[in-house]
Formats: structure tokens, sequence, C-alpha cells
């Protein structure tokens, strides 16, 4: 179940950072994103050549940010899993120790019952 887990996680994380990437780079999106300019206004190919590197080291900048954000959430999910795994097995545990000291009440009291 955990390897299940894990590759599902890196699967969506894949899937997420895909889609981030692709509105990104969408033009009509480019234009909405907080940071980057519109280079084809630009008439002069020094400043435009500016402006796009610009762009670039921002949206590297962000994905950089990005990746270890969901990075650091990534290892938060997995030590959490980690913890309700054990908590789950601890829980396990008590419940077939109850189940044992039930099952032995029940027989004392069966012979008990019969008399």
């Amino acid at each position: 179940m955990t390897f299940e887990y894990q590759r599902f996680s890196r699967v969506a994380l894949a899937g997420m950072g895909g889609v981030f990437l692709l509105a990104l780079l969408s033009r009509a999106d480019a234009q909405d994103i907080r940071g980057l300019e519109v280079c084809t206004a630009e008439k002069q190919m020094e400043r435009r050549t500016g402006c796009l590197q610009s762009n670039d080291e921002y949206l590297q900048r962000t994905l950089f940010k990005l990746r270890s954000d969901m990075q650091a959430r990534l290892a938060a999910s997995g030590r959490d899993l980690s913890a309700a795994q054990a908590e789950i097995a601890t829980l396990k545990a008590a419940v077939e120790k109850l189940t044992g000291e039930l099952a032995q009440l029940k027989a004392k009291a069966e012979p008990a019952g019969k008399k």
C-alpha cells in the first residue's frame, strides 16, 4: 500500500507541475502572471533579448521556489503518513489484545453459566 501511495503521489506531483508549466508557457496566461513583461512590444533586439532573459530568470526562480515548496509539502505528508501508519499499527495491536481478553472472559463465563 505504501508503494502505491508513493507512486500515486509522484504521478500527482508530476501532473500538477506539468499543468503549472503549461499555464506559465501559454501566451494568454503569461500576460496575467505578475512579474512578467510583454517583450514583443520592444522594437530594439537588445531590449527584447533583455526582456526575454528577465522573464526566463523570473520563471526559473518561480519554478525553483514552487519545486522547493512541493518537496517540503511532500516530505511533510510522508512524515504524517508514517505517523498515521504507526498509530494504526498500535491501535490494531490494542484491538487484538482486547479481542483476546474478551475471548478469555467468554471462555471463563461459559462454564460458570452452564452450572
